[in-house]
This record gives C-alpha cells, sequence and structure tokens, in this order.
C-alpha cells in the first residue's frame, strides 16, 4: 500500500489537534518530537543523541525504516516451495522465478494488493540447483549448476517446449559449486560466474575441476571465452549505471569480508584457487597461484606489489553490514524508489537485510560507501528486481544458508512509501578528507561541530586463511567542518587517512534544520584513492593524548589467541588444526570463562562432550545431558566452511548474547565475538573452519536447560543447542 504525503500530513494534522495545540504555521516532523521524559526520539535506539535547539515538544515513536519503505509478502501457494534462486521482470509485469530445486515459475499479477493474489504457473522442470535467470527476445536464460541453457515457449502456453543448451562446464561433485547468471552484455554475449569448490579436509576452497572461480564470456552460439579469475563465491552479480560489471564476493578464503569489485578481462579478483587453470587455452592471465603472496597485509598494500591483484571498490564489514553478500541491484527508477538514483541495493542472505552503496570513480578506478538501508526481511535475501511500478521484489531462500530470517522462503515486496528519510545520501571522497552529502538540509550549528562526528579506519587481512579480524584499527582526526549554505552538505577536514582503508564515518550528532535524527548515522568509505584538487585552508588540531585510540591501536595489533610459546596454532588429532591450550588465568573473570587446560585437581573430567556442526548452521549433536555440578571437556570441531565458536550461556539468554555480540561492531571478530556479559558462562574461541578446540568448566549446580550457540552475528539466531544439566 503506497502512503500519499497528503495522508501523512492529515495523520500529524489530527496528533497536533489532538494535543492542545493551535499553530498551524508548520507541521513539526516525526524527529521533532520528543519522549515524555523530556529527551529526543533517536532514530537509532543505538545511538540515542543530544536534543536539537529550539524544538516544539511532542509525543511519538521515532521514525523507522518501516515509515519509508513498507514490506509486503507476497502470498505462494502451500504446494509451491519458492525458494528463489534466480528472478527477472517480465515485459508484461509479471515476474520469473527460478528455484533451487530446479524449477521456474512464472509469477502474474505480482503487484496486486488488498484481497487478490498473484498467480503461479510452473513454467519448467528438472534443472540443477539454478542460481540466476534473466529474459531476452522472448526467451528464458538460466543458469544451472553445470550451464547456461535457454528455455523457449514456442506455442504460447506459458510452458517450455525446448530446453537449449548454450554453453557447459565440467563438475566434481563438490557441493560448494554454485553457478550464477547469466548477465547479457552491450554486444549480446553473456557473462556467468562461478564458485571455487570447498575442502573440509583442507580447509580451504579448491578449484576441481577447469574455470571454477572464473567469470566466462559466452556468445548466444556457445563459444566460451574465459573473462576474469579469482572469485570465491560470487553471489551477485549486475551492471551499474554506467554499464560497468560488478560482483558480490562472500567472505571465506583470501576474502577478509564481503565486497564489491569491478569485473573487467583479464581481472585477477583475489581467490589463488581460480589460477590453476590459467595455463588453459584462451586464458587472459598466466600468473599461478604460488604466485599470489599469502602475507596478512591489507589487500590494497599487496596489490601494489602484485599488480595483477584488483582491490575491491567496496568493503561491507563483516558483521555489522551482512554476513553472506548476495545479490546486487541498481536504482534505475529515476527518483520513484527515493532519493538514491544510480545508486546500488546489496543484499544479505544471512542477515537478511539490504545495503545501499554508492560508487564514485577516483582516478580512474571505482570506490565509493556502503550504508545500512534495511532490515527484517522474512528469509535470507538473495535476489531482487524492479518492478513496473519501481517497487523492488525480493527473493530470499534459507535452506542450508540458515539466516535471521525465519522463514524457508519468502517473496517481498518492497514498496517507497512516498516520505524522503533523513539519511546521508552519499560521501564522496575529497584531496583532505570527505563530504557528506544528506537528503535534507542539516541544523549548521550541529552540522559544524566535530564533536558530531567520528572517522575511523581500518582493514583487513589478505590471506588463505578464512576470514580475518579487524586490523589497523584507529582514529582519524577531524580537523574542520565547512557546512554549505544551503544545509545539504558537510565537508570534513579529516588527518590520518589511509589509502587501501575503511573509514567508518558516524553522525550521531547531526540533526536536520526541523530536528529529525538520521535514519542511519553510518556509513563505511572504501579509499583506494584521493581525488586531485584544492585543499581547504584549515589549520592542524593541537594534537592530544587521547587514551582512548591508544587502547584501540593496542587492542588491533594484538592477536586474538595467545599461547605460552608465542605460536597461535599447532597440529592437532586427525590432522586438525587447534588452538595451543593455554593455562587458565585467575585474573579477570573473562579468562576464567574459557579454561583450555584440565585444571590439575579434576583427575579425569566426569563428561566428554565432542561437538561438531553440520551445514545449515547446526551444532551436532544438538543436545547433550550433564550432572549438576560435574565436571565436563567439551571438545568442539569446527567441520563446517564458515567461522564458529561454542557459547554456553544461561537459559534463554541466547539471542540477548548474540545480540550483545553484534554490537561489539569492529571489535567483534578480534574479541572472538564473546561479549561482555554474565550471561556467558563458558565460551572457546572463533574457529576457523576444520579447526577444533578444547575446554574444561564445571556445570552449574542449578539443574536446567542451558543454551549453547554460535554467537557470531546471524548464526545465533539459529545455530543453538542445549545443554541439559540434571540433579
Amino acid at each position: 500500500m503506497t502512503i500519499s504525503h497528503k495522508s501523512i500530513n492529515r495523520l500529524a494534522l489530527a496528533a497536533l489537534l489532538a494535543s492542545g495545540l493551535t499553530c498551524f504555521n508548520t507541521v513539526p516532523t516525526l524527529a521533532q518530537i520528543q519522549s515524555k521524559d523530556g529527551k529526543p526520539v533517536s532514530s537509532s535506539s543505538k545511538q540515542p543523541a543530544p536534543a536539537p535547539k529550539g524544538l516544539a515538544k511532542l509525543e511519538v515513536d521515532p521514525e523507522k525504516e518501516d515509515d519509508f519503505y513498507k514490506l509486503i509478502s507476497l502470498p505462494v501457494p502451500e504446494d509451491i516451495i519458492l525458494e528463489v534462486g534466480g528472478m527477472v521482470t517480465l515485459p508484461d509485469g509479471g515476474l520469473a522465478v527460478c528455484t533451487r530445486r530446479g524449477e521456474v515459475w512464472l509469477v502474474s499479477n505480482p503487484s496486486i494488493s488488498g484481497t487478490e493474489k498473484p498467480t503461479y504457473k510452473r513454467f519448467a522442470s528438472g534443472l540443477h540447483e539454478p542460481l540466476g535467470l534473466t529474459y531476452k527476445d522472448g526467451d528464458i536464460y538460466v543458469t544451472q549448476r553445470s550451464e547456461v541453457t535457454r528455455l523457449r515457449d514456442t506455442d504460447g502456453d506459458q510452458k517450455a517446449d525446448s530446453y537449449d543448451k548454450i554453453y557447459s562446464w565440467p563438475l566434481s561433485g563438490n557441493y560448494h559449486e554454485y553457478s550464477y547468471g547469466p548477465t547479457f552484455l552491450p554486444n549480446g554475449n553473456m557473462l556467468v560466474t562461478l564458485n571455487v569448490g570447498w575442502s573440509n579436509s583442507l580447509g580451504h576452497g579448491v578449484s576441481l575441476v577447469p574455470w571454477r572461480g572464473w567469470t566466462l564470456e559466452l556468445t548466444p552460439d556457445g563459444k566460451m571465452t574465459p573473462f576474469a579469475a579469482g572469485m570465491r563465491s560470487p553471489a551477485g552479480y549486475g551492471m551499474n549505471a554506467a554499464g560497468d560489471y560488478f560482483y558480490t564476493e562472500n567472505q571465506g578464503d583470501w576474502v577478509g569480508s564481503g565486497r564489491i569489485s569491478q569485473v573487467e578481462k583479464g581481472d585477477f579478483l583475489g581467490n589463488a584457487e581460480s589460477l590453476r587453470w590459467t595455463s588453459l587455452p584462451g586464458s587472459p592471465l598466466t600468473i599461478k597461484p604460488q604466485d599470489v603472496p599469502n602475507t596478512g597485509e591489507p589487500l590494497y598494500d599487496v596489490s601494489k606489489r602484485f599488480t595483477a591483484l584488483k582491490a575491491p571498490a567496496v568493503w561491507l564489514p563483516h558483521g555489522i553490514l551482512g554476513i553472506s553478500t548476495s545479490g546486487l541491484l541498481t536504482d534505475n527508477t529515476a527518483g520513484k524508489f527515493g532519493p538514491f538514483a544510480n545508486q546500488m541495493f546489496i543484499g544479505d542472505q544471512g542477515q537478511s537485510i539490504l545495503s545501499r552503496v554508492d560508487l564514485e570513480k577516483v582516478k580512474g578506478k571505482y570506490q565509493g560507501v556502503v550504508f545500512p538501508f534495511r532490515e527484517g526481511f522474512s528469509s535470507g535475501v538473495l535476489r531482487m528486481v524492479w518492478g513496473h511500478d519501481a517497487s523492488m521484489f525480493v527473493g530470499m531462500t534459507s535452506r542450508g544458508w540458515s539466516s535471521t530470517g525465519k522463514e524457508l522462503f519468502s517473496l517481498q515486496r518492497l514498496v517507497w512509501t512516498g516520505r524522503t528519510p533523513f539519511e546521508m545520501k552519499t560521501i564522496h571522497a575529497m584531496p583532505d578528507g570527505f563530504e557528506i552529502e544528506f537528503t535534507a538540509p542539516v541544523d549548521q550549528e550541529l552540522a559544524a561541530d566535530p564533536a558530531s562526528y567520528k572517522v575511523t579506519g581500518f582493514n583487513y587481512k589478505y590471506h588463505a586463511t578464512y576470514g580475518s579480524p579487524v586490523i589497523n584499527r584507529g582514529g582519524c582526526p577531524i580537523r574542520g567542518i565547512v557546512v554549505s549554505k544551503d544545509g545539504l552538505k558537510a565537508r570534513l577536514v579529516v588527518d590520518s587517512l589511509r589509502l587501501g582503508y575503511i573509514h567508518e564515518i558516524t553522525t550521531n550528532g547531526v540533526r536536520s534544520t526541523t530536528g529529525r535524527a538520521l535514519l542511519h548515522n553510518v556509513g563505511y568509505y572504501t579509499l583506494n584513492n584521493l581525488p586531485d584538487g584544492e585543499k581547504l585552508a584549515i589549520a592542524a588540531a593541537a594534537p592530544k593524548h587521547d587514551h582512548s585510540e591508544m587502547a584501540m591501536a593496542s587492542a588491533s595489533s594484538t592477536p586474538p589467541v595467545s599461547t605460552k610459546s608465542g605460536s597461535t596454532k599447532l597440529t592437532g588429532a586427525k590432522g586438525k588444526v587447534t588452538a595451543k591450550p593455554t593455562a587458565a588465568k585467575p585474573a579477570t573473570a573473562s579468562v576464567a570463562k574459557r579454561v583450555t587446560e584440565m585444571p590439575a585437581s579434576w583427575g579425569e573430567p566426569d563428561y566428554t562432550i565432542t561437538l561438531g556442526t553440520k551445514p545449515g548452521l547446526k551444532f551436532a549433536p544438538e543436545q547433550f545431558q550433564v550432572k549438576a555440578g560435574s565436571k565436563v571437556r567439551v571438545v568442539f570441531n569446527n567441520e563446517d566452511d564458515m567461522l564458529h565458536n561454542f557459547v554456553v550461556v544461561t537459559p534463554g539468554s541466547a539471542i540477548q548474547v548474540g545480540e550483545l555480540a553484534m554490537k561489539l561492531g569492529l571489535e567483534g571478530q578480534e574479541k572472538n565475538y564473546i561479549p561482555q556479559t554474565e550471561k556467558v558462562l563458558h565460551h572457546t574461541n572463533l574457529l576457523q573452519p576444520n579447526t577444533n578446540e578444547t575446554i574444561y568448566f564445571t556445570a552449574p549446580e542449578k539443574p536446567g536447560d542451558y543454551t549453547y550457540e554460535c554467537s557470531v552475528p546471524g548464526h545465533f539466531y539459529v545455530m543453538q543447542g542445549i545443554m541439559k544439566v540434571v540433579k
């Protein structure tokens, strides 16, 4: 349902009348209204802010994402399992949707509302887990695991009569060999992207058959040219407003966090496993896996020496703006979806969210900023397309790839209400800092105050290990601020900027001229180049002795696992890598919650529990039983292809502990996603794939059901088990 400006104004006017106010010169916005205790209502419960001066005091809830972008679920018949793998809008306004179960469905009238329902008709079946499709000249093209197939309806009955192979590639049978696309290029050719496989025994991705980890260019008559290498899990793909091709990448080996990269012919995007095939005919690359530096430095720094490596345009901070980067969609609605024309929306399958990205070219290379946009989708976001009415259709799935959205699958519509949120519209790099552009004029005094902002630079390791903690985190002092006369821009002169780094820019203290708080008050800018141009003549501020920044730098340089010998890992049983045991230290309670050497007084444990992991964010087993006060040894084997920990919490507190772990933000991974709370009883460290750790603890004296969970952001909603404590 679309809400007009007029209806909103009527509601606001009614509120004014009901409150006894009789001045109708202006209608205050929601952000002007204060709570009963006289404090301002903030758009984010995480970031309360001071009240702007001179604002009326009314009582109303703070602005929410739902006030500006409504989510509408499309009903799906009970006999259709619509695990969306790909989606495209058809000329008649309907949708074509392929599912991971090998079907293609035509959805008619998806934009209808009220009591009417869309209709579904099966167009094709028997496909092998298709994860992308598109439409061209009356035909549907779908990418299965092993080929691109053209589906053609020759008699107009809305059923495919022919399934024609365009091109196929080898499969090894590895479960992780997903394939995506196709995307049509202006020359009529297609691009597809192919996952690498995964080896539990090796603990990293593998390219077991040719072209795994590559982008391939296909002609309509079935000729293939290798296009680019270095992909790990390229689930999102598509064009930006300028017509350049981009893909989204998932955290893993060689990938410290989710990211977005432009793909041009001959590029190497970072995953070394794909380079096994560079000696095959047609390869535009000659480098080999052993040529790739594995130093743990930031990727950008490595790319300056190893010039074959291409740095990403935008990084998405892990656990903050997602955990499983997915679909990519450029806003081509010319303002019909709000004030973000030509920007990109990026899905996340694990956290069921959308982020918003704005790119710019500086010295011929893409870079840009990513903001939070919309959360609360009912399943794992995988695909997005535009409807003819400029609403966004979002296709979702969670089977095997669990998500914060609880549904197994879903098809939802995201509709702009017509109200413009007060947001950072974009952030541009400047020769001496950043320029923030807002969607509405800002309060000049607050926006000119350096205390309204904070800038922090950080990075990730580029190495063969799965993922990365945040590294080299440090504050960037703000030397001065210039606010434009119209109040729509604030230029920040910032010191200590670093090329190739992500810069977290928070704007907690900024308010609009009418007192509205920003709907989202943080953006993450990836700074690959500083533009040329005039710097503002602002004198350098006197250096301050900042204890918090010193502590930040110290924490960033400290390894997450320390041992007596200084070594962080050693080989354990069955060839796995295990964290070296660390003696229990009585200094703090947090250390006692992770005891990795059996106490000398024990003799032997009463119980030894061996825990593993299963696909779909599950523990194995999902329940075990011990006696109250007994001595327990837990051996946790992370047999999955992603990072996990094992955390025992007090009954009923699993979600609360997980949400506290999410709030650790940039410190999350370096702190193993273990928040400081008495609700955490015992835990392991954050474990790499194919590693293990053993911990020892005494079971609680009070019987009950104690939850154990993985507290990694997104995981904790579903990755839980029960430790039953009995008398």
